[in-house]
């Protein structure tokens, strides 16, 4: 599915995109992220959206957002408009698609594990479906000898055996010998790239993947934007969120792109397990990781073994059986209190796109919205093990997420947990009555008793 272009992207593209189609210079005035950033909470403060900046009544809008963006550099960014009708021509010509934060298509890993910190504005070619499939993360640098070149191939390979996607930078050396062990052995790929989108999706070797579902290329920066140290950088969580499990191939110590993604995933985001290469020459900076908590890599050979690396848990965080876990909204359109602002050490819900515009606050589940007779939703006793503990959270988290069904991967997304994990949370919940198993298709729901 290619997705068409918003209000809302429009609207956003104007105020962050630099809107050059082959020539021409970027305005300096372009509202960068952590701006924009304040921007979007500011306009969920006035249950507004992007879209409605180019409204009839924008301009009493612009006035109401001027101690966050100055209104007349705002309106010079919203004339832009003969420039973005330029540009967009110039991307669908070359089957690009641009999708934003506020598109119900924004890729819900993405969104859900990086919240407020998502890019605004992500630029993309081949099938977006791919996106939300999960995979094996494979990075490290782009000078490597043919031995880790050839190690990395294979790994992609096993990963097409095994129908799991491998998501990569696409940059040379180990991204690119990874998407290709994948793609030459009929798997699929995503690359994340930190320039030339453009050039990468006209690229004759790329096309035929692209067009035939193969592989998905996407960039948080405009598609013609050249390589810089900062978006290579910035750009590497991004292939971390989009993965349920990551292996560091080569790593220099203390510096790089691999040691600063790997390193910041490990100490700070924990989306994934990390795996180091465990047999040949090891390295400093592999050594480094290990030490930082990152496992030894299983050296699978086959299917059945490979498959195990996705069933690894990452450590359990402390919850709090009162911490109301609300649906995460589309944050473009929800008012910013109707959301609590869960750490990333927590469990996040997932985006549960509205209705219309702007939702109404729901106030969060508690044990009393339950049947009265009901005992699912005790609060654990003070003796209560952590285990137990975390498992009222769950069941909390059970009864609002799934209110309407969802696959237990689906669950596992939301809960940003392994997908094992999940299924055996679920099956708990269904032996005990809190969940309804549904065969066509495989899904879970809260049973209609609970929900009355």
């Amino acid at each position: 599915m290619t997705p068409g272009l918003s209000p809302n992207t429009q609207a956003i593209l104007l105020l962050t995109a630099p809107l050059i189609a082959g020539r021409g210079t970027a305005s300096p005035e372009l509202i960068k992220p952590a701006e924009y950033k304040r921007l979007a909470r500011h306009l969920r403060e006035l249950q507004r959206q992007p879209a409605d900046l180019l409204s009839p009544d924008a301009p009493d809008l612009l006035r109401a957002c001027q101690p966050v963006i100055d209104e007349g550099r705002l309106q010079r960014l919203l004339g832009r408009g003969f420039l973005l009708s330029q540009v967009i021509e110039h991307w669908q010509a070359r089957a690009i698609w641009v999708i934003s934060r506020a598109d119900a298509d924004y890729p819900r890993r993405i969104k859900t594990r990086l919240r407020e910190d998502a890019p605004p504005v992500l630029y993309g070619c081949g099938e977006i479906c791919l996106l939300e499939g999960g995979g094996l993360a494979v990075v490290g640098s782009r000078h490597v000898d043919d031995a880790l070149v050839e190690y990395t191939m294979a790994v992609g390979r096993l990963a097409a055996r095994a129908k799991r996607m491998i998501v990569s930078g696409g940059a040379k050396g180990i991204d690119q010998a990874a998407m290709r062990g994948a793609l030459e052995a009929g798997g699929k790929a995503s690359g994340v790239l930190a320039d030339s989108l453009e050039r990468s999706a006209m690229n004759r070797e790329h096309r035929n993947l692209l067009l035939d579902g193969q592989l998905v290329l996407i960039s948080p920066y405009d598609p013609s934007a050249g390589f810089n140290v900062g978006n290579a950088m910035q750009r590497n969580k991004l292939i971390y969120a989009l993965a349920d499990a990551a292996l560091v191939v080569n790593s220099d110590l203390n510096k790089g792109g691999t040691w600063e993604g790997a390193t910041e995933q490990l100490d700070k985001l924990k989306f994934v397990p990390v795996f180091v290469r465990s047999t040949g020459a090891s390295s400093p900076g592999l050594d480094a990781l290990r030490n930082k908590g990152a496992l030894p890599w299983l050296n699978a050979q086959d299917v059945d073994s490979f498959e195990k690396v996705f069933n690894v848990a990452l450590p359990i965080p402390t919850v709090s059986p009162q911490l109301g876990l609300l649906p995460a909204s589309d944050e473009e359109a929800v008012p910013a209190d109707a959301i609590p602002l869960i750490p990333k050490s927590t469990y996040a819900a997932p985006d549960v796109q509205p209705a219309s515009p702007v939702l109404e606050e729901s106030p969060p589940f508690t044990p009393a919205a339950a049947a009265p007779d009901s005992e699912v939703m005790e609060s654990p006793q003070p003796e209560a093990t952590p285990a137990e503990v975390l498992f009222a959270a769950v069941r909390v988290a059970a009864l609002q997420l799934l209110s309407t069904p969802m696959k237990d991967a689906e669950v596992a997304t939301a809960l940003d947990v392994s997908t094992t994990q999940a299924k055996a949370w679920l099956q708990r919940l269904v032996d005990e009555g809190v969940l309804e198993k549904q065969k066509k298709p495989a899904s879970y729901v809260v049973k209609q008793k609970l929900l009355l």
